[in-house]
């Protein structure tokens, strides 16, 4: 999947000249490959606009190793274009070029914010646009999506970046075993990763979180924007709504299951002692645990519940399945009940009709 880097830095002479030494796979408005003429190009365009401060736009369009046998020059050149032309970067000068310095694949797009004609090319909500942008040409061209941080070279990276990834993969493992804050700090500080808050002026009132490690220090948004505090304290917030839903859901279940086992009595006798009685007999189905075997209605009865209706079903998460056997299992309950109750009323009137014998 292509992804947008970078912003909107000054052509730096080593950027200009690796530039260069790389595949060009396009060029409009700027004569390659003399890096002098390419500045003097685009300087001279930006005097159309002198208001227009960051005037040289930079995005760096990365694909997945995985589409790497595919991604000829040709395809790269195309979805490159069709990006331009998804993200208003027309009607202007640039230099597209390819980089073969890394496992994946992908090209440098330079371009001039001030358009032939003196407009200004936007970059107004360019993240936001670039996502949807890079969704749309994924699914076009079939590419796989891109694995982000995780596929950073780490060995490569120096200091603070060094640090700043670690504390980054610490907090990822981390997070899915923590509940609170308090357990987030707890694993953190056995890799000897700091957590401290930022707050509100004088006040008690946490609005931020600083995670440390190796001398160094950083925010947690700028780690990684899902680990700002604000994002942190709403994944707190849903793991603990989540573990009190689903310790309610256990609770459910557990009742249903005894509700279940006193109407089957009820019908049928003591786990089914009496289906065997007149009955064809339809097995039962294990829960494990402490719950063990559940009894099913014999096959000749009113009441219908077989083992198939008691499975999860493809894509059923396990709070849906848990919640919808619940459901089942009352609503048998409650049917068996219902058959119990006009057993017995049955049996009281033929009692009452039975003929007395005369002595």
């Amino acid at each position: 999947m292509p992804i947008h880097k970078g912003g909107r830095p000054a052509i730096s002479e080593g950027r200009r000249k690796k530039y260069l030494l790389s595949l060009r796979l396009d060029a409009e408005g700027v004569t390659p490959p003399d890096v002098r003429e390419i500045v003097q190009d685009f300087n001279d365009q930006t005097l159309l606009n002198p208001r227009i401060k960051n005037a040289v736009g930079h995005i760096s369009l990365s694909f997945s190793p995985k589409d790497g046998v595919r991604m000829i020059d040709a395809l790269m050149l195309d979805i490159a274009q069709e990006y331009m032309q998804r993200m208003g970067i027309t009607d202007t000068q640039y230099l597209l070029v390819r980089h073969l310095d890394q496992p994946h694949p992908h090209c440098h797009l330079v371009y001039n914010r001030i358009g032939n004609n003196g407009q200004t090319i936007s970059d107004k909500n360019i993240k936001i646009r670039n996502a949807k942008v890079c969704r749309v040409l994924t699914e076009k061209y079939g590419l796989h999506l891109a694995s982000g941080k995780e596929s950073v070279r780490r060995e490569r990276l120096r200091e603070p970046d060094k640090t700043k990834y670690e504390i980054y993969g610490a907090i990822k493992v981390a997070l899915p075993q923590s509940r609170s804050w308090e357990e987030l700090e707890k694993h953190l500080k056995a890799q000897g990763i700091s957590m401290r808050y930022k707050y509100c002026g004088s006040t008690n009132q946490k609005q931020g979180v600083l995670f440390g490690k190796n001398g160094f220090e950083f925010s947690g948004s700028k780690i990684d924007r899902q680990f700002s505090y604000s994002k942190l304290s709403r994944h707190f917030t849903q793991a603990q709504q989540q573990t009190h839903y689903r310790a309610t859901l256990a609770k459910g279940f557990h009742a249903a299951i005894d509700n279940y086992r006193s109407a089957f009595t009820d019908l049928f006798g003591n786990m089914g002692g009496s289906v065997n009685k007149g009955h064809a007999d339809a097995g039962s189905i294990n829960f494990g645990g402490n719950i063990g075997a559940l009894p099913l209605p014999p096959n000749d009865s009113s009441v219908r519940l077989s083992a198939a209706h008691l499975q999860r079903k493809p894509g059923e998460s396990p709070e849906e399945h848990i919640a919808r056997i619940t459901a089942l299992l009352n609503t048998v309950a409650e049917a068996m009940a219902i058959a119990a109750m006009k057993q017995r009323r049955k049996l009281r009137d033929r009692k009452a009709n039975k003929p007395k014998m005369k002595l």
